[in-house]
């Protein structure tokens, strides 16, 4: 990043915020860890390094390669990517002609915080284009042509709008999800474990293992026997005594099986079918795994097979949309499905739909319940500029915060070229101005409450299902309006829950705000 240059030729990019001359390296000799969360307790550092330079040319290099290439890349090999760089590149400081700006190729050794930088760079930067899904819908379910400009404009403008817009949604209520120490998003120790095995020096304990030592039997170990259920044996991925039993039984096939049926008796050998239940288990509390897998077993196992026959049937033709659309204007045809027919949906469909609208009132009742006070307290303390824990306090004596008025401007310029795109060019997005200022209220009553159970149980609810009804309803017939408010509801919102656990991460190591910002945004 472009300084200018100090007497003594070093950029200032690198001189630590806040730093005196007669400043300690290490930041907590007054303070203690009084995190209310015995997980952050253990796993997260009350020192902060303000001598460790960060926005550095390896940052931007490998932050912006990271996002490209893949998204093992950021955590892994930049790594030994990093301190390559360290090694080879040159360390003065390249002054640019007829200015005071200036920038170095080598700031020093590889550090921590570099690295952290660099995985919130990618991880910002590395989520999936979710209106894709709306270019898909149009040409292989509505069977409609779409000019691939209009596609990619269309891509490039909703990503863009729930990319930034989300942005502005973290920014607005990080005081109550990242400045809360309550709020400790479970992930975020995993990753700080990991940062803190590959950067600090530690001395192995006698008959022990240090934990870059343990991570890496751990990492040799499970790539070596991803090789058995892969490739030497699949079928341990899917181990069934019942099919083995009945293995001519279709009926015994479709209770048992793991991959083609309800998985009665499944197990597996394989971490990859563990994980791909509900994510790796070690990132979720225990009381969260217990609640998913009661409600997996009462829906899957019991509610589905006692409604089947009695509500819904399957016919197994295949639905021709093309009859229940106005081919013209691209309208829903009430007349056309009148004289074809109803759309049969299956039990488990219609389960999963009832229960995302029982999961989001779930989540204001058990918000307002079990954490209506701690909200409010927050609320006192961020007026009164009060932190609770160690974490915050250093963060706010060592580095200047984010000005509030920078993720309203966003919010506010995202939302104004989002009503453009959809009032402008035609009206081809189908939806009016107001469906956009909907949808901003949707997230904004959501934000708060499906932040706090993603911040205290890794789980994550969603605004898809409920966004689809509401804009389903006030503007009925509309296909393509339905998906793009989605966009501009459901995705802005996971966007924002994505950025303020980046947030909680560059909390937890003593990545300066803004320096975050910059990175996000970019």
């Amino acid at each position: 990043m472009e300084q200018p240059c100090d007497d003594s030729g070093v950029p200032l990019s690198y001189q630590p915020e806040k730093l005196e001359p007669d400043s300690h390296k290490l930041e907590n000799s007054d303070e203690e860890n009084d995190s209310p969360i015995e997980e952050v307790r253990l796993t997260v550092s009350i020192k902060d390094d303000l001598t460790l330079p960060y926005l550095t040319f390896r940052t931007w290099f490998l932050g912006i390669t990271a996002g490209a290439v893949l998204s093992f890349f950021k955590s892994i090999a930049v790594l030994p990517l990093g301190k390559f760089m360290a090694a080879v590149l040159p360390k003065k400081a390249v002054c640019i002609p007829g200015t005071k700006w200036s920038f170095s190729l080598n700031s020093g050794p590889f550090n921590l915080k570099e690295h952290v930088l660099i995985t919130i760079f990618a991880n910002a930067g590395s989520s999936g284009v979710y209106a894709i899904n709306i270019v898909t819908i149009v040409m292989a379910f509505y069977h409609r042509h779409i000019h691939p400009l209009a596609a990619m404009l269309l891509t490039l403008t909703t990503q863009l709008y729930s990319l930034i817009l989300g942005y502005g949604w973290a920014g607005i209520f990080r005081k109550f999800l990242v400045d809360s120490p309550y709020m400790w998003w479970p992930a975020n120790p995993i990753q700080v474990s990991l940062f803190r095995a590959l950067h600090e020096e530690e001395v192995r304990p006698k008959r022990a293992l240090t934990r870059l030592q343990f991570f890496l039997v751990v990492l040799v170990s499970s790539f070596a026997y991803y090789v058995v259920p892969n490739y030497l044996f699949p079928s341990i991925a899917a181990l069934s005594f019942v099919c083995w039993i009945w293995k001519d039984s279709v009926t015994v096939q479709i209770i048992g099986s793991g991959f083609s049926g309800l998985g009665i008796g499944f197990f597996a050998l394989d971490w990859v079918t563990v994980a791909a239940f509900n994510g790796s288990p070690l990132a979720y509390p225990g009381f969260a795994i217990i609640n998913i897998i009661v409600g997996f077993f009462l829906t899957v196992y019991v509610g589905s097979p006692l409604s089947h026959r009695t509500f819904f049937y399957w016919n197994g033709r295949e639905y021709n949309v093309r009859l229940v659309l106005n081919e013209t204007n691209f309208e829903f045809n009430q007349q056309g499905y009148d004289a074809y027919s109803k759309v049969h949906l299956s039990i488990f469909f219609a389960f999963v739909y009832g229960l995302s609208f029982a999961t989001l009132a779930a989540t204001l009742s058990h918000v307002a319940l079990f954490h209506g006070r701690i909200i409010w307290q927050q609320t006192k303390a961020t007026f009164r500029d009060k932190f609770d824990d160690v974490h915050t306090r250093l963060m706010k004596k060592n580095y200047d915060a984010v000005p509030q008025w920078w993720f309203y401007s966003l919010s506010l310029i995202m939302i104004g070229l989002a009503m453009v795109a959809c009032e402008g060019f035609g009206g081809q997005l189908q939806l009016p101005f107001w469906g956009v200022m909907l949808a901003i209220g949707i997230v904004l009553f959501f934000m708060l409450p499906i932040g706090v159970i993603t911040a205290t149980t890794n789980q994550q609810p969603g605004l898809n299902v409920i966004s689809e009804l509401i804009i389903g309803y006030l503007y009925p017939g509309r296909p393509l309006a339905n998906v793009v408010f989605k966009t501009y509801g459901y995705v802005s919102l996971v966007q924002a829950i994505t950025f303020l656990s980046d947030f909680k991460l560059g909390h937890y190591m003593k990545i300066p705000p803004k320096s975050m910002f910059i990175v996000q945004l970019v």
